[in-house]
């Protein structure tokens, strides 16, 4: 495909403020569910869905867990410092590695008022006989490292001390004791998010349970999802976007699952799906090299001439290695780019909420449905429904 052929400006539409979700609805499973398959649109209610999907289907799920990545520090001049967690990058990068870490910590971080805060400096939060202290190492990069006493904690133990839930910046609220519970799936099990992943949030126990009453099969995968999520395509020609990388982890189960016959896969979320499809282009990595790193750049799908297999012969390929290794899951990392001309290899169908104008996650669900993502976007509005982190949701089966 032609690389230079994405105008940004094809993928805005206008998102009145009050159209935003500011709160969670009191039931989970009481939004809306736009449902389009084969391009007939429907309007149902998100508990309806185990009624919606074949008995053939297998549901991924994001397990995912949001952790509380802000951190709230004061000067000794009195100025307001916000410290937002981005990427581990010590003792360890991995963040099961990083979160278990006793005593000190160094990461990448977004600060706020980060003008106001001298490099080589520290500021101190003092929260439940805990002390919290952050210092500068390095303004252009962000990078700041976090120390704390008494030191029989672990860095995971301490942001749940000592943090605020992150929630997304277009919510223009603080965050409240509700958000602790809703801005968090109901099946969330593996810390390391610092965005949820929101289509997972309208399910509840008694979907998940009808869903398995259905015989539709769930598994469950891990991406870490990151804030670059919410970053808005600035390049006037989308493929120049500097996509952001997350983390993935992966059981053997899950990737034997891909493998059973005549089941349609439906991720549930872009974040799964960014997971199936990387797992995808890594059995294609381990076609080449059976050594191969699982690190997906953000254009390997694109690359020119790529000698790519079948999404069996793929997965088969990791489970070979796996078996090579004499490990039972995989970790690695994924910069997947997935806009309008991808060819998907995995997911047959999606669920998601509405997105933002101009974003990554609206030009992934382009790629996956087609132009028909205008029609979507237009009746949703029609239909008063709500968008974004809090918003209601979609079933797109192309």
């Amino acid at each position: 495909m032609n690389l230079s052929a994405i105008d940004i400006r094809d993928y805005a539409y206008e998102l009145p403020e009050d159209r935003i979700a500011n709160q969670p609805l009191t039931q989970r499973d009481q939004s809306k569910l736009l449902v389009c398959k084969g391009g007939r649109i429907s309007h149902e209610t998100f508990k309806e869905l185990p009624n919606l999907l074949p008995n053939n289907t297998t549901l991924f799920f994001n397990d995912t867990k949001v952790i509380r990545a802000r951190f709230r520090f004061v000067t000794t001049t009195g100025a307001h410092i916000e410290v937002f967690l981005l990427n581990p990058i010590s003792p360890s990068t991995l963040l099961s590695v990083n979160l278990a870490t006793k005593g000190v910590v160094t990461w990448k971080c977004l600060v706020g008022n980060i003008k106001r805060w001298k490099p080589g400096s520290s500021l101190t939060l003092n929260l439940r006989g805990v002390e919290l202290k952050a210092t500068l190492l390095n303004r252009d990069e962000g990078i700041v490292q976090l120390e704390w006493f008494p030191t029989e904690y672990s860095f995971g133990e301490i942001i749940e001390m000592a943090g605020v839930v992150p929630l997304p910046p277009y919510i223009r609220r603080e965050a409240d004791e509700k958000d602790l519970e809703r801005y968090q799936t109901v099946y969330a099990a593996h810390s390391g998010a610092v965005a949820a992943p929101t289509a997972g949030l309208h399910f509840t126990d008694t979907v998940i349970g009808e869903l398995r009453k259905k015989g539709i099969q769930l598994e469950f995968l891990t991406l870490h999802v990151s804030a670059g999520t919410f970053m808005p395509v600035k390049a006037a020609n989308a493929i120049e976007h500097d996509m952001h990388a997350e983390q993935i982890v992966v059981s053997r189960q899950s990737l034997e699952a891909l493998l059973q016959p005549n089941r349609m896969i439906v991720a549930v979320g872009t974040t799964a799906m960014r997971t199936l499809e990387s797992l995808y282009w890594f059995g294609v990595k381990l076609q080449h090299d059976p050594d191969a790193t699982f690190l997906i750049e953000k254009l390997y799908p694109y690359t020119p001439n790529l000698v790519t297999t079948s999404a069996n012969e793929a997965i088969q390929n990791i489970i070979a290695m796996m078996e090579r290794q004499g490990i039972s899951e995989i970790a690695g990392s994924t910069s997947i780019y997935m806009f309008p001309g991808y060819q998907f290899k995995i997911c047959r169908g999606l669920i998601t909420n509405f997105h933002q104008p101009q974003s990554t996650l609206l030009l992934l669900v382009a790629a996956f449905i087609g132009p028909i993502w205008k029609d979507l976007y237009r009746e949703a509005m029609l239909n008063q429904y709500r968008f974004l982190s809090y918003g209601d949701s979609s079933l797109l089966i192309p």
